[in-house]
C-alpha cells in the first residue's frame, strides 16, 4: 500500500519528517510495518503551504529514495503545513500525473487505498463530474476521481458533507456493477487552515492512520514515525477534523 504522512504546527523543515525519524516515509517506502511489505516505488511527490495561498508541489516517477533533488529540497524548504506520499499503484499506469498529492485551487488532496472494480465503475463516477470538472482531470487514477467527485459534491463549503455524499456515490456505483472488492481510503485533505482525514473501508479493514499530537503540532502517518506511545490510530469509518487551533473533532462516515 501507498504511505503518507501530513503535518501542521510550527514551521520545520520537511526532512526532518520525510527523512530524519527512524521509521521515516523515506524508509517505509522499502518496508513496511502495519500492512503487507510493499515497494512503494512508483513515484512520489509533496505539497507545502507557505506565504502564498496555492500550494506548493513537487512529485516525481523515480523512487524517492533516488531523488538527490528531493533531499535537497526538503532540507532547505521549511513549511508550517504539508503533505507527503510515496506510491504504490493498484494499476494505473507511473507518470507525474498520478502522483499525490492532487491540487486544487488551494486545497490538496492524498490517498491510500482502492476503488474496488475501478475499471468497471470509472465510466460511471466520471459522468458524475461537471464538464468543466472533468476538463481538470490530469491523471487516471482513483484516487484522482475521489478528489474530484468531493469538489463536485461541495468541499469548499461542507466539507464532511461531500465526503460522506462522495463515498455514498461510489458504492452505489460498485453495487450497480456488482463489484465484489472493497473500497479502502486513507485520505487526508487540506485547504490551507485545516485538516480532514478519512479512515474508512466496505471490508472493515480500513488502511491505518496514526496521529501524534504535541503542543505544537499535529503529525499523522501512515505509519508511526519512531517508536514510542505518543503515536495513536485513527479509529475506523470516521472523517476527523483538525481545526486551525489544533482542535480534533470527529464525525461519524455515514453512507445512506
Amino acid at each position: 500500500m501507498s504511505r503518507w504522512l501530513a503535518y501542521h504546527g510550527n514551521a520545520i523543515y520537511l526532512d526532518e519528517l520525510i527523512y530524519q525519524p527512524e521509521h521515516s516515509l523515506i524508509h517505509q517506502t522499502l518496508e513496511e510495518r502495519k500492512a503487507v511489505n510493499y515497494v512503494n516505488g512508483d513515484g512520489f511527490g509533496l505539497g507545502w503551504y507557505a506565504e502564498r495561498e496555492m500550494p506548493g508541489r513537487y512529485h516525481e516517477i523515480i523512487p524517492a529514495w533516488a531523488d538527490d533533488n528531493l533531499r535537497s529540497l526538503t532540507h532547505h524548504i521549511c513549511s508550517h503545513r504539508f503533505m507527503a506520499h510515496v506510491r504504490f499503484s493498484t494499476g494505473a499506469e507511473v507518470s507525474r500525473a498520478n502522483c499525490h498529492p492532487f491540487i486544487y485551487q488551494q486545497w490538496m488532496f492524498l490517498h491510500n487505498g482502492q476503488i474496488g472494480g475501478f475499471d468497471k465503475v470509472r465510466f460511471t463516477l466520471e459522468r458524475l463530474l461537471s464538464e468543466s470538472l472533468y476538463n481538470k482531470r490530469v491523471g487516471t487514477t482513483d484516487s484522482e476521481i475521489i478528489f474530484l467527485l468531493m469538489i463536485k459534491n461541495g468541499l469548499q463549503n461542507d466539507p464532511i458533507a461531500a465526503i460522506n455524499q462522495t463515498m455514498y456515490e461510489i458504492e452505489q456505483a460498485m453495487q450497480e456493477k456488482e463489484v465484489t472488492q472493497p473500497l479502502q481510503a486513507s485520505i487526508c485533505i487540506s485547504d490551507g487552515n485545516s485538516f480532514w482525514v478519512v479512515r474508512y473501508s466496505t471490508d472493515n479493514a480500513a488502511p491505518t492512520i496514526y496521529i501524534k499530537q504535541t503542543t505544537e503540532s499535529i503529525t499523522l502517518a501512515s505509519e508511526p514515525l519512531e517508536q514510542n506511545e505518543q503515536w495513536l490510530l485513527v479509529p475506523k469509518q470516521q472523517i476527523l477534523h483538525i481545526g486551525k487551533k489544533n482542535t480534533l473533532t470527529f464525525h461519524d462516515l455515514i453512507i445512506d
